[in-house]
């Protein structure tokens, strides 16, 4: 590996990965900063992420190396856009699969039109409560640390929007849609509001994020793929 090869990822890049299911955004972080270490030889470099995936979720995230971990702040209120699957008809505590189902509600009345109409309501500025499972900073820790141990803890609304609200599939329990909104929505919070609207109840059962501002998916890379292709340098 030449020197001008070495110095690319210290000067900065700014790389697109496709963040596996079940790893956390940190782990992305770590792999990525563990095979530049090892496959080119540096014995440190920067590594960060411009906003985090949960680890039940899949899809882009930007990563960015050396000096262009400064830039992460030009990233982090771009849109994001999102497919998200719903399973209606039964809640848990998290809003996703993190946790066990606490209680059933009916779908009976439930149409593809009743849910076209409700998602239509979501759409502009909204406030959102984020989820008591969720990395929010509470005096100091991460709101799950909280919730895992059974504390109860505040969780203020923030202001967030939903640009686009589409219905891709309606198949109950489960429904589609793919959505565009700005930074700091939660999916999860979407799924508990989403519910209620419904006069029902709505968890998270999938999640993969598309873009981020002009960024898509598409163009991310594979972490072993990427492993693959330093090696061959």
């Amino acid at each position: 590996m030449s020197s001008e090869k070495l110095s690319i990822f210290e000067e900065g890049e700014v790389l697109l990965f496709d963040k596996p299911l079940y790893w956390t955004s940190f782990d992305l972080v770590n792999k990525i900063r563990n095979i530049l270490k090892g496959t080119l030889g540096l014995k440190k470099i920067k590594v960060g992420h411009a906003g985090t995936l949960d680890p039940l979720a899949s899809g882009l995230m930007i990563i960015c190396t050396g000096r262009a971990t400064k830039k992460i702040e030009n990233y982090l209120h771009l849109d994001k856009e999102y497919t998200a699957t719903f399973t209606v008809g039964a809640t848990t505590p998290s809003f996703d699969l993190e946790t066990e189902i606490d209680g059933h509600f009916p779908t009976d009345h439930i149409t593809e039109e009743l849910v076209k109409e409700k998602l239509n309501g979501f759409l502009g500025e909204q406030q959102q409560t984020p989820p008591v499972y969720s990395a929010k900073l509470i005096a100091g820790k991460r709101a799950y640390e909280y919730a895992r141990k059974g504390i109860h803890v505040e969780m203020e609304p923030t202001t967030i929007y939903f640009r686009e609200l589409e219905l891709l599939s309606f198949n109950l329990p489960e429904i589609k849609i793919r959505m565009k909104c700005s930074k700091g929505t939660y999916i999860r919070s979407f799924a508990r509001d989403f519910g209620k609207s419904l006069n029902s109840g709505c968890y998270l059962s999938a999640l993969v994020r598309n873009s981020i501002g002009e960024f898509k998916l598409c163009d991310a890379c594979d972490i072993e793929k990427f492993r693959e292709s330093l090696s061959k340098q």
